[in-house]
């Protein structure tokens, strides 16, 4: 019942605005593993969700203060991927998205971008109102279901030649896109 509260609250986030501010982080603590192209990969989620929503979601940076969806980098003593927070930004609800950027143990720079990007990607899905799926191919996959986590990566992973190949492949399933669609409705 309480993800299904914050859900429905999430989703008030996007349905009550054409322009949703948000902010990230940067990365200046150095315990949180954050380097200055994850910011970029942050944003490129963002993007990714504004171009699943048909039009509907515009997404502008803005101050931390003005933000109403925003994007910190957890410490790996708070022990967890990623998680979702309901805040108030001036009175209205918003959403703070904890990412923790996690040891791809390779050393492969794509597989660690695929990771944080990934991340990136399913927490802010969250603070669109979107919930877990028990759907492998979806972002919003949530392995409390199970399933093979490095290959839930390793698959996105085989799609990238490059970075800038994360721009190309949003990682957003047809069923996450049919959510989303139907969140902000």
């Amino acid at each position: 019942m309480k993800k299904f509260l914050l859900s429905v609250s999430f989703a008030a986030i996007a349905a009550s605005a054409a322009d949703i501010p948000y902010w990230i982080e940067p990365c200046t603590h150095r315990e949180t593993g954050c380097v200055a192209g994850d910011v970029e990969l942050a944003r490129w989620a963002f993007e990714a969700w504004a171009q699943a929503s048909a039009g509907r979601l515009h997404f502008v940076e803005s101050e931390r203060e003005k933000a109403r969806v925003r994007l910190v980098w957890a410490l790996p003593a708070e022990g967890l991927y990623g998680e979702t927070l309901p805040i108030r930004v001036n009175g209205i609800l918003g959403a703070q998205v904890n990412v923790r950027i996690v040891d791809s143990g390779s050393d492969d720079p794509l597989m660690r971008a695929t990771i944080v990007y990934l991340t990136c990607l399913h927490e802010s899905g969250h603070a669109l109102g979107l919930a877990h799926t028990s759907n492998f191919a979806d972002i919003m996959y949530s392995f409390q279901y199970g399933g093979d986590i490095p290959e839930y990566f390793a698959r996105y992973r085989r799609k990238l030649s490059a970075r800038e190949d994360i721009r190309k492949n949003s990682g957003i399933s047809a069923d996450d896109r049919a959510h989303l669609l139907e969140a902000i409705k």
